[in-house]
């Protein structure tokens, strides 16, 4: 039998944060559930060891990422960007396909901005994109719909935290698959 291949597989997935910054987060909808999933997300990746990126938009204006996150990636840089597409950082999609990241698991705001030009890109350059939709969200619910909406229609992959931590899981009774039960409780 033969297991459907856009299951996420663990050596091809990496969880892509994009711009959960301090000055945007206050106005974004929902945004304790986006920085609880994100956490859970990051918590999940680290203990399968799983290649973890985030960005920054225009950080001279918009302020470095919200120290919830940065205090559960400690050693790890944001990757500036003044493009809304994460298709402008430095790089990042070559350094995905070099390291044969195909999976790219995203998280982030704004759902309609940054996160849907960056998901659109990265499926036009044949990755696929798993969106955690409780870890996105706009300012607005209707832009968050249509921008799901739109991904979903696009080809993106739209799931939730829990399902992608499980699907990279496989299989239960694992010391991982503990850690993870315990984290997206």
């Amino acid at each position: 039998m033969k297991r459907n291949p856009i299951i996420l597989k663990k050596e091809s997935t990496a969880l892509l944060i994009i711009d959960l910054q301090e000055k945007i987060l206050p106005v974004i909808r929902n945004v304790d559930s986006v920085i609880e999933n994100t956490l859970k997300l990051i918590k999940g990746f680290k203990e399968l060891q799983l290649p973890i990126y985030l960005t920054e938009q225009y950080p001279k204006g918009l302020g470095p990422t919200s120290q919830k996150i940065l205090s559960e990636l400690e050693g790890y840089s944001a990757i500036q960007k003044m493009s809304f597409s994460c298709f402008g950082a430095e790089e990042l999609f070559n350094e995905l396909r070099s390291k044969k990241l195909h999976q790219i698991v995203v998280s982030g705001v704004e759902s309609h901005v940054c996160v849907q030009q960056t998901v659109l890109d990265l499926l036009a350059n044949d990755f696929q994109v798993n969106v955690a939709a409780d870890a996105v969200s706009s300012r607005r619910e209707f832009d968050f719909m249509i921008a799901l909406d739109r991904m979903r229609t696009l080809g993106a992959e739209i799931t939730t935290t829990e399902s992608i931590l499980f699907e990279l899981l496989e299989v239960c009774g694992t010391p991982e698959f503990k850690t993870i039960s315990k984290i997206v409780k």
